[in-house]
């Protein structure tokens, strides 16, 4: 891939997937966002015809859609880091010969869009800067519980008390406390969203 070329036009390359491979992702996590946005509207309406388990398989794929979304933000997020952290070897020349392989890997990966493997090429970028004293924080725990395909009842009948509440309809049952919940991670995503913008414009 990189044949004879000089340390910083590698770096380049590499800078140059690793921002492709990130904007993929945010607009996967984007397309996750609107699908939440239609799957509301079908709680809203089966609560209007009084058809509480319609909204229940609905609740469920808008807190389903939402978690998947948010693997894409938080994959988006620590890619950017790594971009950032390999911007910074133009400075020091110094390029490990491995990373050409892990962009390759990469290439592999996306194609077939395997966040587990794409992860794992993000903990090898991430042990290239351990010595250089440059690598930062990152998101970690990419794929974890929120990838279930189970979603916690809770989270379900939050979710339709919260559309209910926000449209001002009655909801035919009964939920010990949902009021009093919001969507899980709604939190974890602003940040999430803030720190994706941040290192988008350093």
């Amino acid at each position: 891939m990189f044949g004879f070329k000089s340390n910083d036009e590698i770096i380049y390359e590499v800078v140059f997937q690793l921002k492709l491979t990130s904007k993929q992702f945010y607009r996967n996590y984007r397309k996750f966002q609107n699908d939440v946005v239609s799957e509301k509207k079908k709680i809203k309406k089966a609560i209007q015809q009084g058809d509480t388990e319609r909204a229940k398989i609905y609740a469920s794929n808008a807190i389903r859609k939402k978690n998947e979304g948010l693997n894409f933000l938080r994959l988006a997020s620590r890619i950017d880091a790594v971009a950032s952290r390999v911007q910074t070897t133009v400075t020091i020349r110094t390029v490990s010969k491995s990373m050409g392989n892990l962009v390759k890997g990469m290439d592999k990966a996306m194609k077939s869009m395997n966040l587990e493997q794409i992860s794992a090429i993000m903990d090898k970028f991430e042990s290239q800067f351990e010595d250089l004293d440059v690598q930062t924080q990152v998101m970690e725990g990419t794929m974890n519980q929120s990838t279930t395909l189970t979603t916690p009842q809770e989270e379900v009948d939050s979710l339709m008390q919260q559309v209910a509440d926000e449209h001002g309809l009655e909801l035919d049952m009964e939920l010990p406390g949902a009021a009093n919940h919001a969507l899980t991670g709604d939190k974890e995503q602003d940040l999430l969203t803030e720190r994706l913008t941040k290192l988008r414009n350093s």
